[in-house]
């Protein structure tokens, strides 16, 4: 038997970075606003304080902040003649759980996209022509600009004290910036990190070649700040305890450090957790509300006027399909919009050896600690006869020397024994690594959809997804590479060992959870699944947050992007669908 429950005004799904930045703009209104998160609660002063031991084993391999593969996971394939089999252990993707979700685990590395990224096929058309674009290439323009997007970047920056340097301030480039970011209406809150000798290493040898490195831009903290809603942040104190967990010390922007202590104490604000939700219902072309489940089993539904999807990319794509909102896309007709343009990113790199009489003091460490250039991303350079399109950033970023992860060693040394010990003795203190982050663009047949064979605990079929490189993918990820490798013997290291892309596509190894597309955003119907306000085509009062809505993968970190796609929606509800409920878009 379902429970009903008293209507709301606004009911949000999800509660990470965007389903605690919609709850904020939206209480802020005087609306009267639920969240639902499957995961349990989760604060700074009670669960990650400075006296919780950051216990690797307990973190990072028993996955205490990331989702319950043994309820809900996903099937994977290369292509689709594959048979799909469930991801049972967490590898190249770490979704997060609980209250803060994913949010509460990243390294902190927030970048502004590009502004040709925005117009990734009609800016590339026109400068290198039709064939620019691969038959089977599936990337579309946003129907949002960079400069649309720039105040509400700028917010961001400021609510989680981004540290950094511009290097466009209002078209004006300016010294020790990125000198290829779009124009910015501000400068970074907070002055960059305090660099060490491994990013120092790698920008001196990047100047050297010609290159202009930049601080990368840091949601932790290189001084003591606090935010336009009064929350108060610490400075860093660089633990290399980052990724994959929790910051104790209110030094790392996440939504638990720069929202909740906010919007916690108002009364129009409620946080219902343990509430794991099936399906968006409607009727009649509109969202009525949610059905969920508790721990308990108990089932409810939630009605409301409005209703915000805020999950994971993967989550958001199922439960519009479990709701059967909008068509799942066919590969091999075209049709549909749900589970299109699946992408995820191109990672490689290389490792710089040195001698016994240069440390590097790993230990020493931040998630978005580092010195980077941008001349291979977007459409920086010039790609004529280089066989792709797009680009990614490289860097040099000093994150963590963990003991059990963080282990270094020249690719000829033994997997295991004496041989193991002894190159990891002599190589923890004494390596550098260099990597290049890379986009990954949108083909006809990377997908999510359905799985089947395979369901979850709640006996709903599980979500499949369809992924390899493709050609482009690897041209690109290749020349970036050689870019990284030629920095890395520039370095001055014994010795340079180079990992490319691994290809195909593997699900096991970590590499980036920066997944997106599957509700892309557009400028019709027939190409999108939400228009440039994130508002669904088909019901007016749904709309999608996060990652889900790139039309492409982009060479930079998501967050930064996700959160101003927010409060653009954000800023256009409160103008005018609030007076007058309705498409923002006429399609």
């Amino acid at each position: 038997m379902t429970t009903i429950l008293p209507r709301r005004e606004v009911l949000i799904v999800g509660f990470g970075w965007t389903g605690a930045i919609v709850a904020e703009q939206m209480t802020r209104e005087g609306l009267d606003v639920i969240a639902l998160e499957r995961g349990l609660w989760r604060d700074t002063s009670t669960d990650y304080a400075v006296n919780n031991a950051q216990d690797e084993v307990r973190y990072r391999y028993r996955d205490e902040l990331f989702e319950d593969l043994s309820r809900e996971t996903l099937t994977f394939r290369n292509e689709g003649g594959q048979e799909a089999l469930p991801m049972r252990m967490l590898g190249s993707f770490l979704p997060g759980t609980n209250v803060g979700g994913s949010g509460v685990h990243w390294n902190g590395q927030t970048w502004r996209f590009l502004p040709t990224d925005f117009q990734v096929r009609s800016h590339n058309i026109e400068r290198y022509g039709e064939d620019a674009i691969p038959e089977d290439m599936t990337v579309q323009d946003w129907g949002v600009t960079y400069d649309e997007l720039e105040p509400h970047y700028d917010t961001f920056d400021k609510l989680c004290g981004i540290a950094g340097k511009a290097g466009n301030l209002g078209g004006e480039i300016q010294d020790g910036g990125n000198p290829f970011e779009g124009p910015r209406s501000s400068e970074y809150p907070n002055p960059p990190m305090e660099m060490v000798a491994a990013p120092l290493r790698f920008a001196d040898a990047a100047r050297e070649l010609g290159y202009q490195p930049f601080p990368g831009p840091s949601a932790n903290m290189s001084q003591a700040y606090t935010n336009p809603l009064g929350v108060s942040l610490a400075p860093c104190s660089y633990c290399g305890f980052c990724e994959k967990y929790a910051c104790g010390n209110y030094s790392k922007a996440t939504s638990a450090t720069t929202i909740l202590p906010a919007l916690m104490q108002r009364e129009n604000f409620t946080l219902r957790t343990g509430a794991m939700v099936l399906r968006v219902e409607t009727r009649d072309g509109q969202a009525t509300g949610v059905t969920y489940v508790t721990t308990e089993g108990e089932e409810f539904f939630q009605p409301a006027d409005m209703v915000f999807l805020c999950t994971y990319i993967t989550h958001n794509v199922n439960l519009l399909m479990q709701s059967g909102i909008g068509e799942i896309y066919d590969p091999q007709t075209g049709e549909g919009q749900v589970g299109r343009n699946y992408a995820y990113q191109a990672m490689s790199g290389a490792n710089v050896f040195y001698d016994q009489d240069f440390a590097v003091n790993p230990f020493v460490g931040a998630g978005a600690l580092g010195q980077v250039i941008d001349e291979f991303n977007g459409d920086n350079f010039d790609h004529t006869g280089l066989g792709f399109i797009g680009g990614g950033y490289i860097a040099q970023w000093q994150t963590n020397g963990r003991p059990i992860e963080h282990h270094p060693v020249p690719s000829d040394t033994p997997t295991f024994g004496l041989g193991w010990k002894q190159a990891v003795r002599e190589n923890y203190n004494h390596t550098i690594g260099v990597g290049a982050h890379g986009a990954v663009h949108s083909y006809r047949g990377n997908h999510l959809d359905l799985d089947p064979t395979y369901r979850d605990a709640y006996g709903r079929p599980l979500m499949r997804l369809t992924f390899d490189f493709k050609q482009n993918d690897i041209a690109m990820s290749n020349y970036l590479t050689d870019r990284v490798a030629e920095i890395a013997r520039a370095m001055g290291g014994r010795r340079v060992d180079v990992s490319p892309l691994k290809t195909p596509y593997d699900i096991t190894p970590y590499q980036t959870t920066h997944n997106t597309g599957g509700h892309i955003m557009g400028d019709s119907p027939s190409n999108s699944v939400t228009n440039k306000y994130n508002q669904s085509w088909d019901i007016s009062n749904l709309f999608l947050m996060g990652a889900g809505n790139f039309p492409h993968n982009p060479g930079y970190n998501p967050t930064a992007t996700v959160a101003a796609l927010a409060y653009h929606s954000l800023a256009e509800i409160k103008r005018s669908y609030l007076q007058n409920p309705g498409p923002l878009v006429q399609a």
